[in-house]
Formats: C-alpha cells, sequence, structure tokens
C-alpha cells in the first residue's frame, strides 16, 4: 500500500476532481458542517465548494441534514462494499454473516484493517441487538473498546497495534473503557487469537460485545474480525460456539 508522501504529483492532474475528493474528505473526516464551514477546511472559495457539494449530493456521496449541514452519503459505504470482491470476500460473505445473525439472534458485523482504521465493512441485524448507530457500515471502530477492535489487534504485530491505538485515540466512551495503552495490553495479554474475545459495557453501557478473529487464508495481508453485540453481560455458549465456526467459515470464503 503506496502512502500518501510516497505519491507524485501527475502532470495531468484535473484539479475540480482533486477539489471534489478534497470535500468529501473534509465531511467524512467532520459530518455535520454547513458548506461554509467545508469551504474553510478545505481551502476552496465557497462558490466553488457550492458547486461540489451539490454535485456530489446530486451523485448520493453526501447527503443535506434539515438543517442544512452536510453528512457522508450512502454511496461512501456502497463503494466500500463493493471493496468485499476485490479483496476477496466476495457475496457469500454476507450469507455468512446472515446465518450467524439468524442463528444467535444478535446482529452481526465483519470488520477489518484498513488504511491504519479499524473499519465495519459489513453488518446483518437481528432483534436481540440494540442498534448501535457507530456500528454501520464504512465508519471507524474504536479499535480499544470493542471486541471486534480487540480480536483484529490481535491479529497485527504490537508496534502496528500501537500506532494504529495512539493515532485514533482512546476516547472514554464509558465507565469501563480502557483509559490507557497500558491497561489495553494488558487486557490483550489476557486473550488469545484463536479464541472468541469478549468487552462488557467498555463501548456501551449494559452492552456486551463479542468477537472472533478470522484466519488468515494463505498470501493474505489483510486481518479480518467477525463480531456480535449481545445486550447485558453474558455472551451466551452458544454464541461463542457460533462465532468460532463462523470465523472458520469466512476464512474459507
Amino acid at each position: 500500500m503506496a502512502l500518501d508522501a510516497d505519491r507524485e504529483r501527475p502532470d495531468d492532474l484535473v484539479q475540480s476532481v482533486a477539489r471534489a475528493f478534497r470535500v468529501l474528505e473534509v465531511v467524512t473526516r467532520t459530518p455535520g458542517l454547513p458548506v461554509k464551514a467545508i469551504a474553510r477546511r478545505s481551502g476552496l472559495n465557497l462558490s466553488t465548494t457550492y458547486h461540489l457539494v451539490r454535485t456530489l449530493a446530486y451523485k448520493g456521496y453526501v447527503t443535506r441534514l434539515k438543517d442544512g449541514t452536510y453528512d457522508v452519503g450512502d454511496q461512501v459505504s456502497q463503494r466500500f462494499y463493493e471493496q468485499l470482491g476485490s479483496l476477496g470476500r466476495g457475496p457469500g460473505t454476507r450469507e455468512v454473516l446472515r446465518h450467524l445473525a439468524q442463528t444467535t439472534g444478535y446482529s452481526a458485523y465483519l470488520g477489518r484493517i484498513s488504511a491504519g482504521r479499524v473499519v465495519v465493512v459489513d453488518y446483518s441485524e437481528a432483534p436481540g441487538s440494540p442498534y448501535l448507530e457507530d456500528l454501520e457500515r464504512g465508519l471507524d471502530v474504536s479499535a480499544h473498546a470493542t471486541a471486534l477492535g480487540k480480536a483484529l489487534l490481535l491479529g497485527i504485530t504490537r508496534r502496528e497495534r500501537y500506532d494504529l491505538v495512539l493515532e485514533a485515540g482512546m476516547r472514554k466512551f464509558t465507565a469501563r473503557t480502557a483509559a490507557d495503552i497500558t491497561a489495553l495490553d494488558a487486557q490483550l495479554a489476557r486473550m488469545r487469537p484463536d479464541n472468541v474475545v469478549e468487552e462488557h459495557g467498555e463501548f456501551r453501557d449494559d452492552i456486551t460485545c463479542a468477537a472472533h478473529l478470522v484466519p488468515r487464508r494463505a498470501g493474505d495481508d489483510v486481518t479480518w474480525a467477525v463480531g456480535l453485540s449481545i445486550p447485558g453481560e453474558v455472551v451466551p455458549p452458544q454464541a461463542r460456539r457460533e462465532l468460532s465456526l463462523v470465523a472458520g467459515d469466512l476464512a474459507a470464503v
């Protein structure tokens, strides 16, 4: 994967495209901004920003809210989902997630590490889980506070783990959230990458999450994990068994 610093500016750079992506990056990073604020943060004049925002809204990459501010549009999530095929996760992945949600009664999530972030790639909702607005397709997930994130952290080196967590920050979601990298390290030391990982009330009060790292296939350099969100404090034994089985199934999809 090339770093931004390694990319050379092309001689035929299309300025309008570059500006549109700059606007999209601002909205993605800080949703809920009015056009004036988007223009200021992207370094563009107001007239140009209005044109770009309207175009992006028309194509579904941003969406205008009732108060006149802008949020990320559904097409951004759709493009991310379409990456599944190119990353070796075909349409069978969705069926596996749906099966996990149906057999356990809890919402199931597939996550991966992408460009130094933990991201929800896909999910399947179930009536037994409360809605978690932060666990939507295409959104970053806090690695230090979620079982999905912790399972993924177990699949990378300690140096990579430090870089990822410190870059993202360690927001305190609840009184149980790990407060610093030392506390997180102590938690991870008690976990194994071939077992179900749990967190209890660290991301949301009164909600438990469980996850399992997906075994890597030969030649696969992407780290994946599958997880469940469960009300209360206990992960039912059946949910633990299904998570382990599905992680193995996903390794073959």
